[in-house]
């Protein structure tokens, strides 16, 4: 999946990111043995290629919260 820096998801609160994250957790540790999601969104803040992986990983949960509508009105899409 590429990735565009001008698109990305935010969740509005802590809540919406929870609710996302735990969309893609169990997939994410799954794919990165060794690794979780919550290292990786600690590295992301100065690591360009977390940053990156970070923001797929976040399209994927927002690709699925789009067939939630109790998960998708928790998130904003900012261009």
């Amino acid at each position: 999946m590429r990735s565009n820096s001008q698109h990305h998801i935010d969740p509005v609160d802590d809540a919406g990111r929870a609710c996302l994250e735990s969309l893609i957790r169990d997939d994410f540790e799954q794919c990165h043995p060794g690794d979780s999601l919550d290292d990786m969104r600690r590295r992301s803040a100065f690591s360009r290629e977390d940053r990156g992986l970070l923001r797929d990983w976040m399209a994927v949960a927002a690709s699925r919260a789009a067939t939630r509508p109790d998960i998708l009105r928790r998130m904003i899409a900012a261009e």
